[in-house]
């Protein structure tokens, strides 16, 4: 996933600011914008890794957590 990824999701799912969409995948905002940004503030590669992208993904398919009440049939 590329900041370019990220940003478009962003947009697809909604969100208005970095802090909800930071928020909804369970992270800092600063770590969202290090992200986006794809540098750390000390320069250093950001790179979003594949948790971060498959959470995305869950979150774009109205995924529930792990374990949590489904109405899907097992």
């Amino acid at each position: 996933m590329t900041p370019k990824d990220l940003r478009e999701w962003m947009t697809v799912m909604g969100f208005k600011s970095q802090a909800k969409a930071a928020e909804a995948l369970g992270v800092s905002a600063e770590t969202f914008g290090n992200w986006l940004a794809g540098k750390r503030r000390d320069g250093k590669p950001a790179p979003i890794d594949k948790r971060t992208a498959l959470a995305c993904a869950a979150l774009y398919h109205r995924q529930t957590e792990w374990g949590a009440v489904s109405s899907r049939a097992h």
